[in-house]
């Protein structure tokens, strides 16, 4: 079994980072928006009318608003463990018919038992600990029927980068990402039926390293692991980790910055087992 103990993040960081993230995110999210929008497009494959739908990890908002757009007559909830972004997701949320925002952790979801039909995720499972955890609780607010559908990142996402900063020193400055066939195995020991996994890769080109790096600072996905080096990056390490990182310009004369995007869904076929969490603070999802 993969040793996941490389892979944990420190929470209180990613919020803060999202936190800053909120305003300028949008701008610069030109990665994770296509890689929405494609998980959008996908549902058009599903024969699936949700009555309820939740965006697990919402950001500013975008799946929400395709989600609304989709299933105009559907309850639909965005969470997120930032409240910075969800108030920006709450900026396009329109007079009519606003959607709920709840803050929230997406390893604990604050739901009663088989109060969705549709949990749509896009990229926010590589932030979670507790892959099974977070399948479980899935599993447990979707209803019988109901559709997990979600994106991730892979181990070879920002490669060149991770390349880079192992030529300078021995510190992890990218965060680690789990194989598909890690996700595939947690979908299946938390119960979900049918699941289908797949992967594509999506090339990001930059004049240069440090665009990357501002890019990756104003979304918010800045190195978040618990074992990360805590001490300040000095210039001449990042001068040496950018001269590391030429060896991957091309012949458009750019740099290339991979991402293996996974794309992920299961069903729930059965009645979800009983929450282990506590009772207080469940939200009922009532059908529209």
């Amino acid at each position: 079994m993969t040793d996941l103990s490389r892979y944990r993040v420190d929470k209180q960081r990613v919020r803060a980072t999202f936190d800053r993230a909120a305003s300028s995110y949008d701008e610069a999210a030109v990665l994770q928006k296509e890689v929405c929008s494609r998980l959008l497009e996908r549902l058009a494959w599903i024969r699936l009318q949700p009555a309820r739908v939740l965006d697990a990890g919402t950001g500013t908002g975008q799946g929400l608003r395709g989600l609304r757009r989709r299933y105009r007559g559907a309850r639909a909830v965005g969470l997120d463990l930032s409240p910075s972004m969800l108030r920006q997701a709450g900026k396009g949320g329109g007079w009519w018919r606003k959607p709920g925002l709840v803050c929230a952790d997406v390893e604990a979801l604050p739901f009663a038992d088989a109060g969705f039909d549709l949990i749509f995720s896009s990229l926010t499972i590589q932030w979670c600990n507790d892959l099974d955890r977070t399948f479980a609780g899935f599993r447990r607010v979707l209803a019988p029927g109901g559709l997990l559908m979600f994106t991730t990142l892979g181990p070879d996402t920002l490669h060149e980068l991770r390349s880079a900063w192992e030529a300078v020193d021995g510190h992890a400055h990218v965060n680690a990402f789990l194989d598909m066939h890690d996700v595939g195995d947690a979908l299946v020991r938390a119960g979900f039926a049918d699941p289908v996994m797949d992967v594509e890769r999506i090339t990001v080109t930059y004049p240069r390293m440090g665009r990357l790096m501002r890019d990756l600072q104003a979304i918010g996905a800045t190195n978040a692991l618990l074992g990360r080096g805590r001490g300040l990056t000095t210039p001449s390490r990042l001068r040496a980790a950018e001269a590391a990182y030429e060896s991957f310009r091309n012949a458009e004369g750019v740099l290339p910055a991979t991402y293996e995007v996974i794309y992920g869904h299961a069903w729930v076929t059965a009645t979800p087992a009983p929450s282990p969490m506590p009772e207080r603070g469940v939200i009922p999802i009532a059908r529209s």
